[in-house]
């Protein structure tokens, strides 16, 4: 499993990331809605969602949390030298 696809919201702000999360997982909002209005990462145009990337392909922090942790929840804050982020994995490969 070395390629994998998820989406992320990317904040300067930790306290946020965890308001959005626990909104997030309360339905408040949804994961895209989420990315698209707070996320710094050009991504947000697409609801956070990055793609498929291989192992590697992202900064250390962010691939320790893509290729070990569980599917389909949501993970963080991550921090990394970019920000906070709120990690969703979709899938590996």
């Amino acid at each position: 499993m070395s390629k994998a696809t998820a989406r992320h919201i990317l904040l300067n702000n930790e306290k946020l990331a965890r308001k959005l999360k626990k909104e997030i997982i309360n339905n408040e909002i949804t994961f895209e809605k989420a990315a698209k209005k707070f996320s710094k990462c050009g991504s947000a145009k697409r609801g956070g969602n990055l793609g498929t990337f291989q192992k590697g392909d992202m900064v250390k922090e962010f691939d320790n949390i893509v290729f070990t942790q569980d599917l389909n929840k949501i993970h963080g804050p991550i921090k990394t030298q970019f920000g906070f982020h709120l990690i969703e994995i979709m899938a590996r490969y």
